[in-house]
């Protein structure tokens, strides 16, 4: 199978960093900002009785086209739901589009794959000409979930899939506030090109990634770590082009003797390359490696915050371009659940991008005549809020191996916390895995809400295993089943029994 280009160094070790401690002081010597911002209860309008034009008046209204809400739409709509999807910005696939968050990370669990995810293979197959499952099928990488989806083939893709499950897409529209009514959510109210209007929907689905929508309903959530009470950073990527793949490869494997990603021939590695199928090759924890980054920190080409954490992925179609999962950006200095601090981040993190593309073009060969070529247009957010669901997941259900009756997927994803490290968590072995439950899904208080994604009821520690894409979109397929279903049986979907639902309708059906 075909594997891809990554080269990560200097994987999140803030243990080395000293003089940290300091309260408002961020990594590496960077100013306070200059605008202290304040993080209180979410604000809530009261839009009862405003006299707003209704939009839509549908099954289902999914918020946020992310990977769980696009997943959550598709499903409500195929299963016979009318349904609207609404996004502010204007493609869906969130992270993965707007993000550019490349590749997917795997599950770690065979098996993990639910239809949907299977389907979105075959789809993007065709779109990009390629399959696009690619993986080490080894001791160190394996399972499902893994999936190098090109952002220009989703995006158009998502479209027509969503034309095709009869999926109203709403773009350019902002959540601003919901009407709540004897437990029920009535309307979500959302800012558009037009003016305030309303939504109105026997369900919702809450896939702002952010529990805005839960939030506006009155729903328990949470945020950040219970230690710390930070968040986890964020990461702003970009793309570069005009890259000379082979050349940097032979860099970091022939003179920085960087050999994690195997020997290959050169001229496959060049077929490959012209194909735009480029094998995965890892520069992760190599002591030249990371002192050939270090050295740009003594000149005062980067900073110790730049190359904290650095990686970069070949992309499928693109030969001479790469997609950067950097730079990681400081969680001692910015909060992705402050408005005016997650603000602040982008900025920052641009002034990240241009260092280390500069240092790039100047130190690595091969890079000579690189540029940045795309920008992402959304800060990559690991964690903000969290629901208190019916279930609350937590390390011990991963720790536990836990299986569910009411179980709508399973994974193996490592806890993954890229900050101090708390504690230390065991990989589950090949074979291990955990699932989610339904009930993670609904939150007390609102009977026709669902939460899907990063922000589903767990812990800190738990949310760090089960924010990856591909448990989010079996999430959200999970959601729009279970809403269709609800709509179907004139019934509250916090009512709805997962196991309840005859097996050939389930997208997924736990064996423990």
């Amino acid at each position: 199978m075909e594997k891809h280009f990554s080269i990560p160094i200097s994987r999140r070790n803030f243990m080395k960093l000293a003089g940290v401690a300091m309260a408002g002081v961020m990594v590496g010597g960077v100013d306070t900002p200059k605008a202290q911002a304040f993080s209180g209860k979410t604000a809530i309008a009261n839009f009862n009785g405003a006299d707003l034009p209704v939009l839509y008046d549908v099954d289902a209204c999914v918020v946020g086209g992310g990977a769980a809400g696009t997943a959550a739409a598709i499903n409500a709509g195929k299963n016979g739901a009318s349904t609207v999807l609404v996004e502010q910005g204007i493609s869906l696939g969130g992270l993965a589009t707007q993000g550019l968050v490349y590749p997917c990370m795997r599950t770690f669990a065979y098996d993990s794959d639910t239809p949907y995810i299977l389907e979105l293979n075959r789809r993007i197959e065709e779109k990009q000409g390629v399959e696009p499952l690619r993986g080490m099928e080894d001791e160190t990488s394996y399972g499902g979930g893994q999936g190098f989806y090109v952002p220009e083939c989703l995006t158009w893709l998502y479209d027509e899939w969503c034309e095709e499950a009869g999926v109203a897409v709403l773009y350019g529209t902002t959540l601003v506030g919901a009407v709540v009514e004897n437990g029920a959510i009535t309307d979500c109210v959302v800012q558009t090109v037009d003016g305030l209007a309303k939504i109105r929907a026997k369900t919702f689905i809450d896939a702002t990634g952010d529990a805005l929508l839960s939030r506006f309903a009155g729903v328990p959530t949470e945020k950040g770590s219970e230690r710390t009470g930070r968040n986890q950073p964020m990461t702003l990527r970009f793309e570069m082009s005009g890259i000379d793949v082979p050349k940097v490869y032979h860099f970091f494997h022939d003179k920085l003797k960087d050999t994690w990603m195997g020997e290959k021939s050169d001229r496959r590695f060049e077929e490959d390359v012209k194909k735009g199928l480029v094998p995965f090759m890892e520069f992760a924890k190599w002591k030249k490696t990371e002192n050939f980054f270090k050295e740009g920190v003594r000149r005062g080409e980067v900073t110790e915050d730049d190359i904290l954490y650095i990686q970069a992925f070949a992309i499928i179609g693109k030969p001479h371009t790469m997609s950067m999962n950097c730079p990681e950006i400081p969680p001692l200095g910015f909060s992705s659940t402050d408005a005016i601090s997650r603000s602040q981040a982008v900025t920052f993190g641009r002034k990240m991008t241009r260092r280390l593309s500069a240092f790039f073009k100047k130190n690595i060969p091969g890079f000579e005549n690189a540029f940045i070529s795309k920008e992402a247009s959304m800060v990559g957010v690991r964690e903000s809020w969290r629901i208190r669901g019916k279930y609350y997941l937590t390390e011990e259900t991963y720790m536990k191996r836990e299986k569910f009756v009411d179980a709508i997927c399973r994974t193996a994803y490592p806890i993954d916390i890229h900050d101090v490290k708390l504690d230390v968590f065991e990989k589950l072995k090949k074979g291990e895995y955990y699932e989610i439950p339904f009930r993670t899904l609904i939150a007390d208080k609102v009977n026709n809400l669902l939460t899907v994604g990063r922000c589903a009821s767990g812990s800190f520690v738990a949310q760090a295993s089960f924010r990856i894409q591909p448990t989010c979109m079996s999430m959200g397929e999970a959601a729009g089943i279970a809403t269709a279903w609800a709509v179907k049986h004139s019934m509250p979907v916090s009512e709805v029994k997962w196991e309840e639902i005859p097996e050939t309708q389930r997208s997924y059906i736990s064996k423990g």
